[in-house]
C-alpha cells in the first residue's frame, strides 16, 4: 500500500482536522443520545422508541458501504461531511419543534442514512491527509478531540437547558453546525492523498475490485461486521433504557443525559489517550478482546441496580468498551483492506 507521512502537510489542516472531531461530535449525530430521553418525557414508550432506533440502525447499516464506496471514488471529501452535518442537524431541530411520528420516524430515518456518510469520509479524509503508518496514531487523536468535544457539548447543553431551556439547545447545534462546517472548509484539499485515502496499493493507482466483491470476499471483513453486530446490539440499548429511566424520575430529559453520557466520554478520553500504546503494547486483537469483556459485565451491573449512582461504574464500562473498539475498528479495517482501493466501503458510520 502506498504510504504517505506527514511532510509537507500543514499545521492547519492538522489544527483543522482536530476542530473538525471536536464539534463533529455534537453535529453529526443531531439529537443523538438525548433522543430517547427528550421523547420519553413527551410520552413515547420503550417499545416505540427502540423501532426508532433499529429503523436508524438498519438504515445505516445498508447505506454505509454504499457510501463507503462513493467516499472511494470521490476527490471532495469535505463535502461529503458539510452535507451530511447541514441535513443531520436540520432533521433535529424538525424534531425538537414537532416531536410527531413524521418527524421522529422521518427525521431519524435520514439522520441514519445521510449520516452514515460522515463516518466513511473522515475516515478517509484522515488516512488521504496522514497515510497509513501514521493512521492509527492519528486514529486516536481523532477520537481524542471527539470525546473531549461531547464533554463539552455535554456540559453546553447543560448550561443551556438551565438558562435557556429548549431554545438553549437549538442555539447550541446551529453553533456547533456552523463550526463544524468552518473546521472541514480550512483543511487544504491539496493535502489530501485520494489515492491512500482509499487504501490503494503503491504500485496500483487502478480503482480494484469492486465493493461488492471486496465485502463479500473478505473473511476478516466478515467476521469484522458480525463481532460489532453482536457488540453493539448488546451495548446501544442500554445507553439507551438508562436515558429514558432516569429522564422519566428525575423529569429533566436533557440534563439527565448530560450527566449519563458525560460519565462515557470522560473514560473515552483516557481510552482514546491510552490506545496508541496499548496496541503498541498488546497487539490489535487483545484490545477488541478487552472492549468486548466490558459488555457482559456493564450488562449485568445495569441489571442489577436501580440507583442513579449505578450509572457511574455502568458508564465508565461503556467508555472503556465502545472507546477501545471506536479506535480498532477503523486501524483493523485499514489492515484487511489494505491494497484494495476499497477500505471506506468496509468503514462504519
Amino acid at each position: 500500500m502506498q504510504t504517505s507521512s506527514s511532510k509537507g502537510l500543514t499545521d492547519r489542516s492538522l489544527v483543522a482536522l482536530a476542530f473538525l472531531n471536536f464539534f463533529l461530535a455534537d453535529a453529526r449525530d443531531g439529537l443523538g443520545p438525548f433522543l430517547d430521553g427528550f421523547l420519553a418525557t413527551h410520552g413515547w414508550s420503550p417499545m416505540t422508541l427502540g423501532i426508532v432506533a433499529t429503523l436508524g440502525g438498519v438504515l445505516g447499516m445498508v447505506a454505509t458501504p454504499l457510501f463507503g464506496a462513493w467516499v472511494d471514488a470521490s476527490h471532495r471529501k469535505r463535502t461529503l461531511i458539510i452535507i451530511p452535518v447541514v441535513l443531520v442537524n436540520a432533521a433535529a431541530l424538525w424534531t425538537l419543534a414537532s416531536p410527531g411520528n413524521a418527524s421522529v420516524f422521518g427525521g431519524q430515518s435520514a439522520t441514519a442514512i445521510v449520516g452514515a456518510i460522515v463516518g466513511p469520509a473522515l475516515m478517509g479524509l484522515t488516512l488521504g491527509l496522514v497515510g497509513e503508518k501514521r493512521f492509527s496514531h492519528q486514529v486516536s487523536r481523532n477520537e481524542f478531540w471527539n470525546h473531549l468535544g461531547n464533554v463539552a457539548s455535554l456540559a453546553g447543553i447543560y448550561a443551556a437547558t438551565v438558562v435557556f431551556g429548549l431554545n438553549g439547545i437549538i442555539g447550541l447545534m446551529v453553533l456547533t453546525a456552523i463550526a463544524a462546517v468552518i473546521a472541514t472548509l480550512a483543511i487544504d484539499p491539496k493535502k489530501i492523498d485520494h489515492d491512500v485515502a482509499r487504501g490503494l496499493a503503491n504500485d496500483d493507482c487502478a480503482p480494484g475490485p469492486s465493493g461488492f466483491s471486496v465485502l463479500v470476499g473478505s473473511k476478516g471483513l466478515i467476521l469484522l461486521a458480525v463481532a460489532l453486530m453482536i457488540f453493539h446490539f448488546g451495548i446501544a440499548p442500554i445507553s439507551r433504557l438508562i436515558a429514558q429511566d432516569f429522564s422519566i424520575q428525575l423529569g429533566t430529559p436533557f440534563r439527565t443525559t448530560a450527566i449519563t453520557t458525560g460519565v462515557s466520554q470522560l473514560a473515552m478520553i483516557g481510552v482514546a489517550l491510552a490506545a496508541p500504546y496499548l496496541i503498541r503494547r498488546f497487539g490489535l486483537a487483545s484490545i477488541f478482546l478487552i472492549g468486548l469483556m466490558a459488555l457482559p459485565i456493564r450488562g449485568a451491573i445495569a441489571g442489577s441496580f436501580t440507583q442513579f449512582a449505578a450509572i457511574f461504574p455502568v458508564q465508565i464500562l461503556d467508555g472503556i468498551g465502545a472507546g477501545l473498539i471506536g479506535i480498532a475498528t477503523p486501524v483493523a479495517v485499514e489492515r484487511i483492506m489494505a491494497g484494495t482501493g476499497r477500505f471506506n466501503v468496509g468503514s462504519r458510520p
